[in-house]
This record gives C-alpha cells, sequence and structure tokens, in this order.
C-alpha cells in the first residue's frame, strides 16, 4: 500500500459504510416489494455480492479493502514477523474507521427509506446453531482471503469474495454477517438486516473464533507464507492488501 494512512483509513471507512448500506437498504428495498422471505433474502444477497465485488475492486487499490476488523487483524497477525500486512498502528486506524462507517452506513440506508435514523433492532440471533454459522462463514472467509493470497490469485478477490459471502447468505444458518464492523452497524437499524444489540457480543466472539480457526486452515493448508500473503485478495491487486468485507 502506498496511499498515505489517512486517506487508506478513510477508503475503509467509505467502503464499510457502502457495504453497510447495501446490505441494510437492499433489505428495505426487499421487504417492501416483496412479503415472501425468500424473495427477500435472494434480492439481499445479490445485492449484497454484487455491491461487494464492486467496493473490493473500486477501493482494494487505496486500502486493501478489508472493510472487516477480522480481515486486518489477519493482515496483521500473518505480516508481523516480515513487515508485509497491517502494522499495528494501521490496524489500531482501520478497525474504528471500520465500525464507524458500519453504523454510518446503517444510518445512512435508514435515511434513504425514511426509516428512523437510529432504531435498535428487535432482530433476536441468539441461538447457538446461529453462533456456529457465523464460525463457520468467517472461517471460509479468511481462508478465502488468504488462500488467494498465497496462490498468487488476490486478483479474483472481488468476483471470489463476492460470491462466498452471496452463497454464504444461503448455506449458512445466520446469513454470514462474517464481520464484527458490519454486525455492529446492523445493530442500528430494526429492519430486515438488523440484529439486536444483545446479540451482537456473541455474534462477535463466533466471528473471531472463526478467524482463529480460518488462519489455522490457511496454515494447515498453504503451509508458510510467500511475501504480500497479508495482502491477500486485493494485493493481489492491491490486498486488495487482503480483501475483504462481509455483510
Amino acid at each position: 500500500m502506498t496511499a498515505p494512512l489517512a486517506r487508506r483509513v478513510a477508503a475503509e471507512a467509505v467502503g464499510t459504510a457502502g457495504l453497510v448500506t447495501v446490505v441494510v437498504g437492499s433489505g428495505i428495498q426487499a421487504g417492501r416489494l416483496s412479503a415472501d422471505a425468500g424473495v427477500q433474502l435472494l434480492a439481499n444477497s445479490l445485492a449484497t455480492a454484487l455491491g461487494l465485488g464492486v467496493l473490493i475492486a473500486l477501493l482494494g487499490p487505496v486500502s486493501g479493502a478489508h472493510f472487516n476488523p477480522v480481515v486486518s487483524a489477519a493482515s496483521w497477525f500473518t505480516g508481523r514477523r516480515t513487515g508485509d500486512g497491517l502494522t499495528v498502528r494501521e490496524l489500531a486506524g482501520y478497525v474504528p474507521a471500520q465500525i464507524a462507517g458500519a453504523v454510518g452506513g446503517a444510518v445512512l440506508a435508514d435515511a434513504m427509506f425514511a426509516e428512523p435514523l437510529v432504531a435498535w433492532s428487535g432482530h433476536d440471533r441468539s441461538a447457538g446453531h446461529l453462533w456456529l454459522a457465523e464460525a463457520v462463514a468467517t472461517a471460509g472467509l479468511v481462508l478465502l482471503v488468504l488462500g488467494l493470497g498465497r496462490t498468487g490469485r488476490g486478483s479474483m478477490a472481488p468476483a471470489a469474495v463476492g460470491s462466498f459471502i452471496g452463497a454464504a447468505y444461503w448455506f449458512t444458518s445466520s446469513t454470514a454477517f462474517a464481520n464484527p464492523a458490519v454486525t455492529v452497524g446492523r445493530a442500528f437499524t430494526d429492519t430486515f438486516a438488523g440484529i439486536a444489540p444483545a446479540s451482537v457480543g456473541p455474534f462477535v466472539a463466533a466471528q473471531l473464533g472463526g478467524a482463529a480457526l480460518g488462519l489455522a486452515l490457511t496454515a494447515a493448508l498453504f503451509g508458510g507464507r510467500t511475501a504480500r500473503t497479508a495482502q491477500a485478495p486485493a494485493a493481489a491487486h492491491g490486498d486488495v492488501e487482503l480483501t475483504a468485507a462481509a455483510g
């Protein structure tokens, strides 16, 4: 990454805001256009997959298009010895920007649909099978991002990451948040994509556990890391220094 840290942090905030705007906004639109839950989820997942791919392609060359604290943490962790991942200072800038962007994206989506700007979600998501789903989704995301980087296919990140999240909406019971910042942001909207504040903590804990599993799987499947691995997908197009967000 050659852009100044302030610009990269801004890109992470804007990208995460854009992601949550897509997730929440498409959920509201789907709910207004159809009463069928399957149609609503289909619309929400398609919009998220497409929007995420576009955001990664656009902002990957600036910040790596993480839009996700666990992806940024994985970049730091895998690159801490070789120096090709995020530094502690960069990580400390990325994570707050991602969380602030996520909250801002939820508020923006609500504003565009004339919903209350801030309304705590009443959508309870507290159950063991949902936490398992979050761990699986996050592990898969981290494995994908790091695996693309280690095999020199980071340029595939926009399509691959978007496709994975779109699929994970359907094969996980939690609809694959797989992102602590997005989870926090979605607590601020009492709409289709929301999550009750009381459900946020366990979701984030499951995501962190999934990220650790993803790191372990990466080491087991791909062995030692190579230069610029931490910048994974995008790095390959710029991380894209480790792309990816989820939603």
